[in-house]
């Protein structure tokens, strides 16, 4: 018996299709502004920070990099409501996005921090800058500009690993696809579109990022 594919289910479920992308884009853009900015004081906490808080930082750290993005999520969702703590599916996926990536930019970001030569402390100190107008405009900049690519490419792996959201529920691209093949019986059609979707955005998204590294950071190389 010869399988005969069909895509014309496509413009029945288009709509579910585009609130997953929706959805799936949303979550990436939350987790990716906060969770650089998380990153980044992480990284200022390691790297320049006073020597109390180096371990708290260090612990939360180590915890999100060696446990699972599922455990993280699963323990937001399940475990906070134990402790009166109440939020939606969406806030939850936000919040386990921007924790994530948060640990993991914190690495990077400190990578580049630490490649910066002390001579650079010495010259904002001696332009009499204060420890925070040093740190934003002659270490973090410069330490940015470094490592821009590697955290472009962190950003996209967490868009990917969004996927597992719809696991508590939350309508995404895989949410999106799991309803289809539920309705139409063609889970061979529905997961190769819905693969194709997930390559178009992080190829999409790496050139984005890559045409915002070059705005922000006008000197980088390539």
């Amino acid at each position: 018996m010869t399988y005969q594919f069909s895509f014309a289910w496509i413009i029945q479920y288009w709509p579910v299709l585009a609130k997953g992308i929706g959805i799936t884009l949303e979550l990436t853009l939350v987790g990716a502004v906060l969770g650089v900015a998380l990153g980044t004081a992480c990284a200022w906490a390691r790297a320049l920070g006073p020597n109390w808080l180096k371990p708290v930082v260090a612990a939360y750290v180590e915890l999100i990099r060696n446990t699972p993005f599922m455990i993280q999520l699963f323990f937001i969702f399940f475990g906070l409501p134990s402790l009166g703590v109440q939020m939606s599916e969406l806030t939850v996926a936000n919040l386990a996005m921007v924790v994530n990536l948060g640990a993991y930019s914190c690495e990077i970001i400190r990578a580049g921090i630490q490649a910066t030569p002390r001579g650079q402390f010495e010259a904002g100190a001696s332009l009499a800058m204060t420890p925070f107008e040093t740190f934003r405009h002659v270490v973090l900049l410069p330490a940015m500009r470094r490592i821009w690519p590697a955290l472009s490419s962190q950003i996209v792996i967490v868009m990917l690993g969004s996927a597992v959201v719809s696991q508590i529920a939350v309508e995404d691209l895989t949410f999106a696809a799991n309803f289809i093949q539920s309705r139409n019986f063609r889970a061979f059609e529905t997961y190769i579109v819905s693969t194709l979707v997930y390559l178009v955005l992080a190829i999409a998204m790496r050139q984005i990022l890559s045409g915002i590294g070059w705005v922000l950071f006008p000197g980088r190389k390539a």
